[in-house]
């Protein structure tokens, strides 16, 4: 009885070869991707980063140290170069950034402006730039 249900297994085994291999790929990357969701969890968990002082916090993409007086726009006053600003501009824009978007940085060290009160950018016809977040 034992010998004639191992020969109906070993039967239905070799009829049923590639059922029996991709199950058995199947339960191998599940086994696999279970062991990677556990090994995640013992991994030490990063520290979150906080910005305690804002003015260190925002980046300072250059100087306005080699514009020369008669260049800048009128009540344009020389910055300091740790600390250019809040917003800023080019000459020839139409629109205002945060130091931080992408569009502050492509303008050139040379025509930059910079403002310290978005009311300051606005008085002198300027927009706030509609792709940079925070304005």
């Amino acid at each position: 009885m034992i010998a004639e249900s191992y020969e109906k297994v070993k039967g239905w085994c070799k009829t049923n070869k590639g059922d029996l291999f991709t199950a058995g790929i199947i339960f191998c990357v599940g086994l696999g991707s279970f062991g990677l969701g556990r090994l995640s969890a013992i991994w030490p968990e990063k520290e979150p980063i906080t910005v305690t002082n804002q003015e260190a916090g925002i980046m300072n993409y250059g100087s306005n140290s080699d514009i020369d007086s008669k260049e800048r726009l009128p009540d344009s006053k020389p910055q300091n170069p740790a600390w250019q600003g809040r917003f800023v501009a080019s000459k020839s824009g139409k629109y205002y950034y945060l130091p931080s978007c992408s569009g502050a940085a492509r303008i050139k060290d040379a025509n930059k402006i910079w403002f310290e009160t978005e009311e300051e950018a606005k008085s002198r016809g300027l927009a706030p730039a509609a792709n940079c977040p925070g304005l």
